[in-house]
């Protein structure tokens, strides 16, 4: 593989993982943020990310010369063959992606750019983003290439070096082969098309997949009417082959960076485009009305009133495995259990405080402390190991309301709690031999 120069600008999320990842595959990487602070962090290896395998590839990148930390996205491209830009791209007004700081540095760089260089946008930018940041630029020479990523949060190093598919997009197509060439080693299926394809790919897979975690929730709602059992519908729908078993565990909702400003952008470029796209409009509002059902189930658990009703609450950030707080549905629920007066004690054991309307503990035994109910929103693995008789001989109450079903029912019930959880069946399962 022939090793590139390549400049990241961001050292988010996605841009620090990428940019580690690209160097841990030979190649010279500067990445670029505008916060002082921050670089001199990174460039004494000091990793903020909650993301197993990231610190000790910065380390190790720096340590090999081939990853290095500058502020200022012109200081990291004037030497650079490829440039990718892994910017902020939050939900703006009326839910439109807010491409402002791609904008900016793309302006930035224009006129220190070498000649020839490549700019990948790995951010998710809507469709005709390219076209844009190509007028920006203003310069023949550089050609714009559209590389969407696909990093989940807790697995993103693992996705990165092991892709299920690698999307490439470009009206160039010897740019594309450029930038498709730098993960030749990953050996990972490669997709060239089109840039307006590639911007594509990125909204219609996130918003398919919050349309799956959205359908599976309304099922669940279904079950507990009915008296099905929600994990039993799950694994038989997953072995079909046409649907597969990820995405339909039930919960108190989808969130975190990318589904919901996606679905609001997919939303938004689809009526730009004069097309209602009502399945995903109902998609969030679905996502809504789980979120509201976990309100509903705390409210019966303390008697039909939320006001001064003290909660315990394990876990906060929008899944496990990260300290990401970003449109958590975890914190949605809590928000709204604050909003009808209940006073909450919280644990979660990557997430710091302080955080308005909740007090947030260290100890998860401390959280469950007097408690009327319990509400369980984030399914780290170390609330399935809790000693449940302890938990009910501090808590007032006796309900612990599993919004993910994480928990093990029967332990609860030996401890004498009442687990209440999300689409299970309220008569029990009927075994056959």
């Amino acid at each position: 593989m022939f090793a590139r120069r390549i400049a990241v600008v961001g050292t988010g999320y996605v841009g620090l993982t990428t940019g580690a990842c690209l160097a841990s595959l030979g190649h010279r990487v500067v990445c670029a943020d505008v916060d002082s602070l921050k670089v001199a962090r990174l460039r004494a290896g000091q990793v903020d990310i909650l993301e197993p395998g990231l610190a000790e590839l910065v380390v190790e990148g720096q340590a090999a010369g081939r990853l290095e930390f500058v502020v200022g996205a012109a200081a990291a491209v004037r030497e650079a063959d490829v440039v990718f830009l892994c910017l902020p791209t939050p939900m703006g007004v009326g839910g439109a992606a807010d491409l402002s700081a791609v904008e900016s540095v793309a302006a930035e760089i224009s006129e220190v750019l070498p000649y020839g260089t490549v700019i990948v946008t790995k951010s998710t930018v809507p469709v005709g983003t390219s076209a844009r940041v190509r007028a920006l630029l203003g310069r023949e020479d550089v050609a714009v290439v559209s590389n969407p990523e696909f990093l989940r949060e807790g697995t993103a190093v693992r996705d990165f070096l092991h892709p299920d598919r690698i999307v490439v997009g470009s009206d160039s197509p010897s740019a594309a082969e450029r930038v498709a060439a730098l993960f030749a080693k990953l050996g990972a299926p490669t997709v060239l098309m089109d840039a307006a394809s590639a911007e594509m790919v990125k909204y219609a897979a996130n918003c398919f997949l919050a349309m799956k975690l959205s359908y599976v929730n309304a099922v669940a709602e279904l079950c507990e009417l009915l008296g099905a059992d929600i994990e039993s519908v799950s694994e038989g729908m997953g072995y079909d082959k046409r649907i597969g078993q990820s995405f339909l565990k039930p919960g108190p909702g989808w969130g975190g960076s990318c589904l919901p400003k996606d679905t609001h952008a997919m939303v938004q470029i689809a009526e730009a485009a004069g097309v209602d796209f009502g399945l995903v409009r109902s998609t969030i509002e679905a996502n809504v009305r789980a979120q509201m059902r976990v309100v509903d189930k705390v409210r019966v658990a303390c008697g039909g009133s939320l006001a001064g009703v003290r909660i315990g609450v394990l876990g906060l950030a929008f899944k496990a495995g990260t300290n990401d707080l970003r449109d958590s549905p975890a914190l949605a629920v809590a928000e709204q259990l604050v909003l009808e007066g209940a006073e909450l004690t919280a644990f979660d054991p990557e997430v710091t405080g302080p955080l308005a309307g909740m007090l947030l503990v260290d100890d998860p035994y401390q959280a469950v402390k007097g408690a009327e109910a319990v509400v369980l929103l984030t399914d780290w693995p170390v609330f399935r190991t809790l000693d449940w008789v302890r938990v009910a001989e501090l808590m007032d109450g006796h309900t612990v309301v599993d919004s993910r079903n994480h928990l093990d029912a029967d332990a609860l019930e030996r401890a004498g709690l009442l687990h209440s959880g999300v689409g299970r069946a309220s008569l029990g399962v009927t075994q056959f031999s």
